[in-house]
């Protein structure tokens, strides 16, 4: 075993590691000013980024838990390893060879991280040569290609084979010079019945599962052999290593975190193949689980990169089967949506296919029309519940509501609640009033806050009510920037005092000084705060991002006019009443236009 590393090699590989870059691997940054970056701290839970890296100095420091140091420290921390492990992965990261004295003390293990990823690396490269085959590979070739995909495909995702051996992966790392407590160690052998070292894997599809920087680090295997040959599980994944840690994976993140940081999204699917499947039709923001449910670990993954810390950033979309197991996951993931910020959206293909099996059946558009046809979780969520209702009787839509008004009360954006109430009474057709009571009355079982409060209690880090707020700051400090203030809905702005600014802001000629001098005591705090408070943009303000804000603002106003309109449609005899629900018709018509129209400025698709 080697000793101790040389002190003059530790400093190179501190002095030569971009914390900035290397920190960019786990945590999305963007810039902060004065030479600094900052993000979502990845030690903590926080809304806010105060996680902070001044790569000139080569530290990070989180003013929220206080966690800091320089990079070393930021791998130590992050990945759970010695001293040692990481000076020898930094120094792979970049190439550098170190050297270690015979004498000396060491926290070198015997077995360390770089050795593990190395024989992982090597079990992958033997995997895909198995693929290509003649014999028993044959079978691992069927299956890929009765899944839609090619050898380019297979070669892409870097898809192996695992021989119908008892030990041929066993015997090709060993020759390579790893031991039997290595293998061991990084699930790749096991001992047998005998005491033999045998393969994990054999007859198997394999796909490497690599960590956010691109370590292969494990394995899932799916079996090909018939349930009376191999009694295993149909999906084997690698059992928990120092290095595999599946809480906190997720298959196709390495190289999906560009995208998913760029584009503000990720769309989680279910399987290995679905992310392949994904990825080719080009939704290049898919990513999966590793044989275990989505937590609170994936989640705090995904918030980093999405940089999820306010209201106009990002959307999560999960994919489910059509099935009853898929909408069970949905409602689980009802509960998990609230730890989210950005919005989330689940979509699920009306013939109850999965990606893979839509893009077999319909080819790349199939896919991407999926995720285009997303909705957002909770309507999917009350939907799968209403249902299993007879909602033509009066018993079967009080029914509904019962269940129904929890899940409303359990959400935690108390904007989004009334959404809610006024469009579960249009699906069901009753009185917006009746479903208000019922899910009151939920709500103050559960102590949830309730819509309108007053106030001195609202949440003002509350998502639409920070819209509200920046597209009020827009308008007092580049009023320039905003052309169509005459056109955003009346009831734009739901939280009180931004509604008196907006109507003093109407009634005015624009100029601040003159809105200070006429407004209410009460106001002119407001008035001033939303003058100096910095506007929550990079560098300077752009007109996309004022664009952007303003029109989402009346998207969420027109939603609302939308659901107030299908409300009373709903409950209008088209018959009896021809003219009103001709013309209320033509205004939803018309609602759904705009709407769209100011869906695709808010995304900046037509700015």
């Amino acid at each position: 075993m080697a000793g101790r590393i040389r002190d003059e090699d530790v400093t190179y590989v501190r002095e030569h590691s971009a914390i900035d870059e290397v920190v960019a691997d786990y945590v999305q940054l963007k810039n902060a000013g004065g030479g600094q970056k900052k993000g979502l701290c990845p030690f903590h839970d926080e809304k806010s980024p105060s996680f902070h890296v001044t790569p000139s100095k080569g530290y990070f420091h989180c003013f929220g838990c206080q966690t800091g140091g320089d990079v070393i420290a930021f791998v130590m921390k992050m990945d759970h390893i010695t001293f040692t492990e990481t000076i020898e992965r930094l120094a792979e990261r970049i190439g550098y060879q170190l050297r270690y004295d015979e004498t000396g003390s060491s926290d070198r293990p015997s077995v360390n991280r770089s050795r593990l990823v190395a024989a992982n690396t090597a079990a992958m490269k033997f995997y895909q040569e198995q693929l290509n085959l003649p014999g028993s590979a044959q079978a691992g070739r069927d299956f890929i290609q009765k899944k839609g995909f090619t050898k380019a495909d297979c070669d892409q995702f870097q898809v192996g084979y695992a021989p119908d051996e008892w030990d041929a992966l066993t015997k090709h790392l060993t020759a390579l010079g790893y031991t039997q407590e290595e293998l061991n160690t990084a699930g790749l052998s096991k001992e047998s019945a005998r005491g033999t070292q045998i393969d994990r894997y054999r007859n198997r599809v394999i796909w490497p599962v690599k960590d956010i920087s691109g370590d292969v680090v494990g394995f899932g295997a799916r079996k090909l052999a018939s349930d009376e040959v191999d009694q295993g599980p149909k999906y084997l994944n690698t059992s928990e290593t120092p290095i595999y840690k599946k809480s906190q994976l997720l298959y196709g993140l390495d190289v999906a975190k560009k995208e998913i940081a760029k584009k503000r999204q990720v769309v989680i699917v279910e399987g290995y193949t679905d992310v392949m499947a994904a990825h080719l039709a080009g939704i290049t923001t898919a990513v999966a689980t590793c044989g275990t449910a989505f937590g609170d670990d994936h989640i705090r993954v995904i918030r980093r990169l999405l940089m999820d810390d306010d209201a106009f950033r990002g959307e999560v979309i999960f994919t489910f089967d059509g099935d009853a197991a898929g909408q069970k996951a949905a409602l689980r993931a009802f509960d998990d949506d609230q730890k989210f910020v950005a919005q989330t959206f689940v979509a699920v293909a009306s013939n109850g296919m999965d990606p893979n099996e839509l893009r077999q059946t319909g080819g790349d558009e199939a896919v991407r029309d999926l995720i285009a046809r997303r909705v957002p979780l909770f309507e999917f969520a009350i939907k799968s519940v209403i249902k299993n209702y007879d909602t033509t009787t009066p018993e079967g839509r009080v029914s509904a509501l019962n269940q129904v008004a929890p899940l409303i009360g359990k959400i935690k954006d108390s904007s989004l609640r009334p959404e809610y109430i006024r469009s579960l009474a249009g699906w069901l057709g009753m009185d917006t009033d009746t479903v208000s009571q019922a899910v009151k009355r939920v709500a103050g079982k559960s102590n949830t806050p309730l819509p309108n409060v007053p106030a001195g209690q609202v949440n003002l880090k509350d998502p639409l009510l920070m819209l509200e707020r920046e597209v009020l700051k827009a308008k007092l400090q580049v009023p320039e920037m905003i052309a169509d203030w005459s056109a955003l809905e009346p009831l734009a702005f739901t939280y009180p005092p931004y509604a008196a600014l907006r109507s003093a802001i109407d009634n005015g000629d624009g100029d601040t000084n003159k809105l200070l001098e006429s407004a209410p005591e009460d106001y002119k705090h407001l008035i001033t705060e939303l003058t100096v408070e910095p506007i929550r943009t990079d560098g300077e303000v752009s007109d996309r991002y004022v664009v952007s804000i303003f029109a989402r603002l009346r998207e969420v106003a027109i939603s609302r006019q939308i659901a107030e309109i299908k409300s009373t449609l709903q409950r209008l005899n088209p018959v009896e009443n021809e003219a009103d629900y001709t013309q209320m018709f033509t205004e939803l018509v018309a609602l759904e236009a705009t709407k769209r129209v100011q869906k695709e400025l808010a995304i900046g698709e037509s700015v």
